[in-house]
């Protein structure tokens, strides 16, 4: 779904209605002008018909004859049997234009010397149709000037009423939990804005005693997991070493063996987190990737070795970047982490370089990873994998904390990571 400014969405709505409204009174104006100018055209006939009866009954029939020669539009004719006055429209030719023009024209009894007559004036209104037009047109002139002038002062006040609303949103965009800096909102005079200041630091104070809490749980739960963590290794390593273990003893000290890896791991990852959250790497310098893809290569074979996974490398173009040595170490292992316990029977893991990008693609399940969740902590599509669901969680804490960019696909049934620096 397409998304509309808000001042766009208001300025839109009223200049429709604006439109509207125009269109609507620009013709009902004009024959209203029309209306006007006919009625004022037959008050203007009945007028000089009246000034005719009280200033002409005494014409000859040589005065009506010469009234009827040199008065163009007004003739005295014989009775016609109109018993009183009628006005109407018609169209006649016009000696003058050469054409037919649109006529008023009023007939009405009068009487002459005691005899009666036919009174018949005629007004063309070629005239009014171009007055008509041109009040009509400076109409719509000023009318369209005056909707201008509205749509840019409403438009120009409704962004300055609306700048304290933009102002908190470019903030709560800006705004990250981890980073301990509250967002801080200009004061406004608007009350409906100043409330939903006013609600959005509460919101955040609470979220951000949420977050701080919960972070400082799991950074203090994991420094007090090691101890107990290692006397329990080195117990477990103690009972190994007895002898005369049955087989069955041996097989479930292996396995305690095996829990007790995965809780260091898990235990590990989270304190990297923690000092990920808490920025411990903040150094940086100069890394090149290739080196740190190629000194770890051997290991991660190894590491392959059982599924019989097979490594594909392109790393031609030297690929630098400005960051914490440590966290690309970490980025990198996990990487190959992933592809490999992800990674079925006789995969492969294909591993690129280019400008500014850091392609690894791996052979895995035959459907698309869930995108929504796949960045997540704790999250595992394959609930009998050995990780603990933390390694895309790290390299997505990594990749934010350097302003980098990991996007995820799926094609040719290859899982593809792409990491893009700037």
């Amino acid at each position: 779904m397409s998304k509309t400014k808000l001042l766009n969405k208001t300025t839109r709505s009223f200049l429709l209605y604006a439109i509207i409204i125009l269109m609507a009174s620009a013709p009902v104006f004009y024959y209203i002008c029309q209306w006007l100018y006919i009625y004022e055209t037959d008050e203007v006939l009945l007028f000089h018909k009246g000034a005719f009866e009280q200033n002409d009954n005494n014409l000859s029939q040589a005065d009506i004859a010469n009234w009827n020669k040199y008065n163009r539009n007004v003739e005295i004719v014989g009775d016609k049997g109109i018993i009183r006055d009628s006005i109407f429209g018609t169209m006649e030719f016009d000696p003058v234009s050469k054409e037919m023009e649109p006529y008023r024209v009023l007939w009405g009894p009068v009487t002459i010397n005691g005899q009666r007559y036919t009174y018949i004036e005629k007004n063309n209104l070629v005239v009014m149709e171009g007055m008509v037009v041109s009040i009509a047109a400076m109409f719509l002139i000023i009318i369209a000037i005056l909707l201008a002038g509205i749509i840019y002062i409403s438009r120009a006040s409704a962004s300055k009423i609306w700048q304290p609303f933009y102002d908190t949103l470019r903030k709560i965009q800006d705004f990250e939990i981890d980073k301990n800096r509250q967002p801080q909102f200009a004061p406004t005079d608007i009350d409906e804005f100043d409330s939903l200041n006013k609600s959005i630091e509460k919101l955040v104070e609470k979220n951000t005693a949420i977050y701080k809490s919960q972070r400082e749980f799991v950074e203090n739960a994991a420094h007090e997991l090691q101890t107990p963590l290692a006397l329990f290794q080195t117990k477990v390593d103690t009972l190994a070493q007895y002898e005369g273990l049955s087989r069955e003893q041996s097989e479930l000290i292996d396995l305690l063996n095996d829990d007790i890896s995965r809780l260091n791991r898990l235990n590990k990852n989270l304190l990297l987190l923690s000092k990920i959250d808490n920025d411990t790497y903040l150094d940086k310098q100069l890394v090149i990737i290739n080196d740190s893809i190629e000194k770890h290569l051997d290991f991660f074979k190894e590491q392959g070795a059982p599924k019989n996974i097979s490594f594909e490398l392109d790393t031609s173009i030297i690929l630098k970047i400005n960051t914490n040595p440590a966290l690309s170490e970490i980025l990198i292992n996990n990487l190959f982490l992933n592809a490999i316990r992800h990674n079925i029977q006789d995969g492969k893991i294909i591993i690129r370089t280019a400008t500014n990008k850091l392609f690894f693609s791996n052979t895995g399940t035959a459907t698309a990873l869930n995108t929504d969740k796949l960045f997540n902590r704790f999250s595992k599509t394959d609930p009998s994998a050995q990780g603990n669901g933390l390694g895309l969680a790290i390299i997505k804490k990594i990749v934010e904390l350097n302003g980098w960019e990991i996007d995820y696909s799926f094609t040719q049934n290859m899982h593809n990571f792409t990491v893009r620096f700037p």
